[in-house]
C-alpha cells in the first residue's frame, strides 16, 4: 500500500482531480443548457463573465494546482514504480494531463477567445452561439470524463 507523503500526494490528487471533475461536470449538465436556453446577447454576455471569474485564483488554485500534483505523482511514480499502484497513478496522471489540462487550452480555451472578440449583440455572435454551447459542452464532457478517470484511478491506486 502507498503510504507516507506519497500517499498524502496521491490523496490531493483525488481531491483535485476530484473537484475538477465537479466543476465540469455542474457545466455540462446544467450550467451550458441554462445558457444555451437565453437569448444569444444574453447567453454569450453571461459566458464572457463566467469565463473570466474561471481565471481567478480559487479555480485556477484548484485546476492548475491538479495539474501540478498529477506531474509530481507520475515522475514520482516512474522514479520509485511502487510494487502496487504504479499503473493507476500512471492512468490517473495521464488522464488529468492530457484529457482535462492540455485539452482545455487546446479545444475550449480558443472557442472562449473566439467568443470574447465578438459583440454580445451582434450578429456573429448569435450566429456563433449555437456552434460555441455544442462544440465547448462536447469537450467539457470529454475533460469530465479524463478528471473523474483521473480521481478513481487514483483512489484504485490507494486501495
Amino acid at each position: 500500500m502507498i503510504d507516507g507523503p506519497y500517499f498524502v500526494l496521491t490523496v490531493l490528487g483525488v481531491l483535485g482531480t476530484g473537484l475538477v471533475a465537479g466543476v465540469f461536470c455542474g457545466f455540462s449538465t446544467f450550467v451550458m443548457r441554462g445558457l444555451a436556453a437565453l437569448p444569444p446577447a444574453q447567453g454569450v454576455a453571461a459566458m464572457n463573465a463566467i469565463n473570466a471569474a474561471a481565471v481567478r485564483p480559487p479555480f485556477m488554485v484548484v485546476f492548475v494546482g491538479a495539474a501540478a500534483v498529477c506531474a509530481v505523482i507520475a515522475v514520482v511514480t516512474f522514479v520509485l514504480w511502487p510494487d502496487e499502484g504504479a499503473v493507476e497513478l500512471i492512468v490517473g496522471s495521464v488522464s488529468y494531463l492530457f484529457g482535462s489540462f492540455a485539452l482545455t487550452r487546446a479545444a475550449n480555451v480558443p472557442r472562449n477567445d473566439e467568443l470574447l472578440g465578438l459583440a454580445p449583440g451582434g450578429a456573429e455572435a448569435a450566429a456563433y452561439w449555437p456552434t460555441y454551447v455544442r462544440e465547448w459542452t462536447m469537450w467539457n464532457h470529454v475533460r469530465t470524463v479524463a478528471s473523474a478517470v483521473a480521481a478513481v484511478a487514483y483512489v484504485l491506486a490507494l486501495t
